[in-house]
């Protein structure tokens, strides 16, 4: 396999997104590692309850910003509760376990948390309005968020030194937020639409200081503002490929070209019947002939995974799904054309 120079990765690299099912840090971290041995990932999960959730998780994170749980969500807080100790005592036995299955391990190690803007459109202020509809408490949320993640990989790059770490922002309701779609608390109007140069700068923020590690960031909504994301500086963007359509091609094609990794989220983060490998990349295949690429860019520009976390699925899927994703890779790399 040939290393790609462009990335921390090797060519028709496979990883995993985030959640897995359970809640036993342990098992969870033998699976990933023994599964994808080339990019493992921090794993999630989120069945433990609030707090081991991907936005309690990102909240124990931020730095002089605290939150505690609501029956509506999580809300900001004045000081630390047992939400944020519990959040951070998950992460901490998340990090035990991962450190443990890691030892002698070199290579690249993606560890995720939730991207500026769906924290901020998930996150509630003292008054009960998300955060999404102060634009001072959106700018707080990112410079807590962008020091909380300094201390983060840092603390993951002590625990596994031979980690090339890449940082993974989840921003699902990112084209939400771009195109004014996220309710208000009443549910009767929508907050508007955040100016994208706005969006576009915390981005390059958070991108700033992940300290040089790569950012890629991971949607698995529709209509992933593709351009937005190269522009703020990703390393790459991840997605379900499922909900890609033509009017992106555009925006792909310069993507790629521009040097942006794509993780395509081709097998289903849900228990069912699986394709054989080489069938699960077929569209991506077409995707590169469709927009005209060079064969040989295919695998160092695609870094395969499953469509979204699998924390909906059964242990043995979501093992099976991993190991699918490392063999569908190992195709494209094979065979590109």
């Amino acid at each position: 396999m040939s290393e790609n120079t462009r990335h921390k990765w090797a060519a028709g690299a496979a990883t995993g997104i985030g959640s897995m099912p359970g809640g036993d840090a342990r098992e969870a971290a033998k699976t990933v590692t023994g599964s994808l041995e080339d990019f493992p990932h921090l794993p999630e999960l989120p069945a433990r309850g609030p707090g081991a959730d991907m936005i309690g998780r990102t909240l124990g994170l931020l730095v002089e910003l605290y939150a505690h749980v609501e029956p509506s969500g999580w809300r900001i807080s004045d000081r630390p509760g047992r939400d944020t100790r519990r959040s951070r005592s998950w992460l901490g036995e998340d990090l035990d376990a991962l450190e443990e299955f890691t030892q002698g391990y070199t290579g690249p190690l993606k560890v995720s948390a939730v991207g500026p803007w769906t924290l901020a459109a998930a996150v509630e202020l003292r008054n009960g309005q998300v955060a999404l509809g102060d634009p001072g408490a959106c700018r707080d949320l990112t410079e807590s968020l962008a020091e909380g993640l300094r201390g983060h990989l840092a603390e993951v790059r002590r625990r596994v030194p031979g980690a090339e770490v890449v940082l993974q922002l989840d921003e699902p309701s990112l084209t939400a937020v771009l195109q004014g779609r996220v309710r208000t608390a009443s549910g009767y109007r929508t907050h508007r639409a955040v100016d994208r140069a706005v969006v576009e700068g915390a981005l390059r923020d958070l991108v700033g200081a992940a300290d040089g590690a790569p950012v890629v960031v991971h949607s698995c909504a529709p209509e992933v503002p593709f351009a937005l994301l190269r522009r703020a500086g990703v390393t790459g963007v991840s997605f379900d490929a499922a909900l890609l359509t033509e009017r992106e091609d555009e925006a792909l094609g310069e993507a790629v070209e521009g040097g942006t990794a794509l993780f395509a989220g081709v097998v289903p983060g849900v228990d069912g019947r699986l394709s054989d490998p080489a069938g699960s990349v077929m569209g991506v295949r077409t995707l590169w002939r469709r927009l005209g690429l060079a064969p040989g860019l295919l695998a160092e520009s695609v870094v395969v995974t499953p469509s979204c976390g699998l924390a909906g699925a059964s242990p043995a899927y979501a093992r099976e799904v991993l190991t699918h994703c490392v063999r569908a890779a190992r195709s494209l790399a094979d065979n590109p054309e």
